[in-house]
């Protein structure tokens, strides 16, 4: 059977590909509501930079994950990194139903750093590769709709279930079946290293292979396309370093309870999930530049709409809001960064980048959680909202649109 390329003519590998997302997604939401007030309720942590620690664990660990990555995949193969990242991934909901300390905790975040750097790295590579170069938007909308799909969802049910129960053990032991399958379905990916292959072919030839060195420096500052589009991916994951550790504790501060905290904290991915269905095709269509600006001003307004309102119908709008500005740039910076690099150092400008966004998780937590303590949670939302802004004034300026 000849290879093709395209959504459509790779349709079954693709919806698996989507699948399997959906549950490296789901490992992250199981986190999402719970893990914040796990710290201070059982372990007796009081610090919010100390509480928020698993999130710079994790944020640390994917980052520098996701670097190696897409060279890693560029070497043995994009399925066996996968299913190493689904190995890994088995042992995070055992560490945290074990755990007798918070370190433990901490070792659980690394490891799940490291299953997220590895599962959603090679899920996203894998759709990009079987895609049209015309469909990479589109590609990578699915790819984050059915991931992020997977964050609110699991951080409503594990809300519900702690809630209903406590917040641990019993939202682990879904955890727990959440990763077997996972891994069960990684063994019927794949690989896409022919698909890959016609993509090379159909590129313009490469004068010399690009080191490592050299596709880092690109990506971080040489390029300005690539530098501004990093920087705006870790603006991005900084804000929701800060959304992850500090939103429970704000809205618990508010007086709402778990469940409608679980909501809160739900409805912000879902939002987040469910619009990149339409930005990654848009972008395909119009352009990247506008979406990737406006998205990053909505994320800083809506950070600065949630501090100035009160009650949970507000909120809740603010996190939608949050969560369209998110997916106004999250698959679409992908794509870009898809459009400037060539297929032959694609995977590693890939992995540069996320390299970069992700250690956003690590810094805004940190950051965030400095803030919280020496001055107040609010202040430490409202200041986090600069970043964004700054990025889209970058993006404004220095960066040209990749997709006419």
């Amino acid at each position: 059977m000849s290879i093709q390329l395209g959504i459509k003519e790779n349709r079954n590998h693709f919806i698996l590909l989507v699948l399997l997302n959906l549950f490296v997604g789901a490992m992250v939401g199981l986190e999402r509501t719970i893990m914040p007030l796990l710290g201070e309720e059982e372990f007796g942590v009081k610090s919010t930079v100390a509480v928020l620690s698993f999130i710079v664990s994790f944020g640390f660990s994917k980052a520098i994950v996701n670097y190696f990555a897409g060279m890693l995949a560029d070497k043995f193969g994009r399925k066996r990194i996968l299913m190493t990242g689904w190995g890994v991934g088995l042992l995070v909901p055992i560490l945290i139903l074990i755990a007798d300390g918070w370190w433990v905790i901490i070792l659980a975040n690394v490891l799940l750093g490291i299953n997220q750097g590895l599962a959603w790295s090679m899920t996203v590579n894998m759709k990009i590769d079987l895609a049209k170069s015309t469909e990479r938007g589109t590609a990578v909308g699915l790819n984050e709709f059915a991931g992020y799909s997977g964050v609110a969802l699991l951080a409503l049910v594990s809300g519900y279930i702690a809630t209903t129960y406590s917040v641990r053990p019993e939202p682990f032991y879904l955890g727990l079946a959440i990763a077997i399958i996972g891994f069960i379905l990684s063994f019927g990916v794949k690989d896409t290293a022919e698909h890959l292959a016609m993509h090379m072919k159909n590129s313009p030839p490469v004068k010399a292979q690009m080191g490592a060195a050299e596709v880092f420096k690109r990506t971080t500052w040489k390029d300005n396309n690539l530098s501004g589009f990093t920087f705006a991916g870790l603006a991005t994951n900084f804000k929701d370093g800060m959304a992850w550790g500090l939103f429970p504790i704000f809205f618990l501060t508010a007086g709402l309870s778990l469940q409608e905290i679980g909501w809160l904290v739900a409805v912000y991915p879902a939002a987040w999930g469910f619009f990149q269905l339409f930005t990654g095709t848009l972008s395909d269509k119009f352009g990247r530049k506008y979406l990737l600006v406006s998205g990053m001003l909505l994320q800083a307004a809506s950070l600065w709409f949630i501090l100035s309102v009160e009650g949970i119908i507000l909120w809740m709008a603010g996190a939608i809001l949050l969560g369209i500005g998110t997916a106004l740039v999250y698959p679409v910076l992908q794509a870009a960064i898809g459009d400037v690099a060539t297929p032959d150092w694609r995977a590693s400008a890939m992995g540069v980048y996320r390299f970069w966004r992700d250690s956003g998780y690590a810094f805004g937590a940190l950051f965030a959680g400095l803030l919280a303590d020496s001055i107040s949670v609010p202040w430490a939302i409202g200041l986090v909202a600069l970043l964004p802004s700054l990025a889209a004034l970058n993006l404004i300026f220095l960066t040209n649109e990749t997709h006419p």
